[in-house]
């Protein structure tokens, strides 16, 4: 059973603008979900409706299977078992000191004061910030704040724990330590949420991703799933993440094994191929580091492409000139780049291009040629970046047509 549920959720803010809108999902028990989209997708409406602090125009929440009710009562308990930590950590701590504000939770729970004690200081210890805890929070430093917000949610011991933008104005060794708590905190048990528009944070550390535009649910699955459809990133107004753009780079150029998905640093280096090596029959006059020419490879002896040239470095060479050498491997189809100035715009003229000049990359640069191919129905593989992303195709032996016009072409 789910242990955090939406059927058909809907809201829609005071002046009638929607920010919800049939939202239909399911949190597993111990499980790292990362709800990713754009600035204003509405992932942060999204998580007051998960903890009860919106009340939904339309459908549910359920936890453990029970709807939530909106009275005090049930709204207490309902946030001290799904608590939630805001983007803006000024939002959330309000007390004078960093203990009162941790114990303000616990003590809201009717909890003893021994046992608010307790929780405080515990959650605390945890953070790594008992010795701050007389210290005023506006004191603090950004990473110390967000870590005191954890904390006052930690104090509540919740089941499940809900963190907007958790890395937002953090510098990298602040955020590192908010992940790695984060992920010490689901090893123990708890299910942890994230909102984010950071894919590289999303693809590398989930379980489960969630992708949000205009408040409705356009994609969802594992990090592998999602973020390896580009139809589907581009819907979202995504880009893909660093490694596996990298990866897919590498792969491309027969460097890689292929069918992988590295998510860090480790995993990508896991996936480059050792050294190809072979014995070969050398010439007398032929030096250890000398390059050999081996000629073309086709059909089962091509590894990457349908023809290969193949070079070889010599190693090693044994007296009766048996070598052992390094292969290179180089796809022979030339790569090319089209450009097509969209101000002689013609549809027809377009898809003949693609078909005849066996197009397998096309991307637009511009406003207008980005808008005149949408209203026409072209589909675009490139709509950011496309100059380096359009070179590195080429590079790869493949095809890519750019759709752009005016001071861009020259460009």
């Amino acid at each position: 059973m789910a242990i955090l549920e939406t059927q058909d959720l809907k809201y829609a803010y005071p002046d009638g603008t929607t920010a919800i809108d049939g939202i239909n999902i399911k949190i597993a028990e111990g499980a790292r979900v990362a709800f990713v989209g754009k600035n204003g997708s509405g992932k942060s409406t999204l998580f007051l409706l998960l903890n009860g602090t919106l009340k939904p125009e339309r459908g549910q929440v359920l936890f453990h299977g029970s709807r939530f009710r909106h009275d005090s009562k049930s709204l207490r308990e309902i946030r001290s078992k799904v608590g939630i930590v805001f983007q803006n950590s000024d939002d959330q701590l309000f007390a004078p000191t960093v203990e009162q504000d941790v114990a303000f939770g616990p003590t809201n729970l009717g909890h003893t004061r021994s046992e608010v004690e307790d929780a405080a200081n515990h959650a605390l210890l945890y953070v790594g910030l008992a010795h701050n805890r007389e210290k005023p929070p506006h004191h603090l430093s950004g990473g110390e704040k967000k870590r005191v917000a954890i904390a006052g949610v930690i104090a509540m011991k919740p089941e499940v724990i809900i963190l907007d933008e958790p890395l937002s104005n953090l510098d990298p060794v602040g955020a590192d330590e908010i992940m790695d708590m984060l992920g010490e905190l689901n090893h123990l048990g708890k299910t942890i949420i994230i909102s984010t528009h950071d894919v590289d944070l999303a693809y590398g550390w989930s379980d489960y991703v969630y992708l949000l535009s205009e408040g409705r649910i356009v994609g969802k699955g594992t990090p592998n799933q999602v973020f390896s459809d580009p139809e589907l990133l581009m819907t979202a107004g995504l880009r893909q993440p660093t490694t596996l753009e990298i990866y897919h780079e590498i792969a491309r150029r027969g460097l890689a094994d292929r069918e992988k998905s590295p998510k860090n640093v480790p995993e990508l280096v896991d996936t480059l191929k050792p050294p190809e090596l072979m014995w070969v029959q050398v010439p007398p006059e032929t030096r250890e580091g000398d390059t050999l020419n081996l000629g073309m490879m086709h059909g089962k002896y091509a590894h990457n492409s349908p023809y290969e040239a193949v070079n070889a470095t010599v190693l090693h060479i044994h007296t009766d000139m048996q070598a052992i050498v390094k292969l290179g491997r180089k796809g022979i189809r030339a790569g090319c780049i089209t450009i097509y100035d969209t101000g002689k715009y013609k549809p027809e003229e377009i898809r003949r291009i693609i078909s005849n000049y066996e197009i397998d990359i096309v991307g637009a640069m511009g406003g207008k040629s980005k808008k005149i191919t949408e209203k026409d129905n072209i589909h675009l593989d490139i709509m950011s970046g496309v100059i380096d992303k359009a070179i590195l195709t080429a590079l790869s032996g493949k095809r890519c047509l750019i759709l752009t016009n005016g001071g861009m072409i020259g460009h």
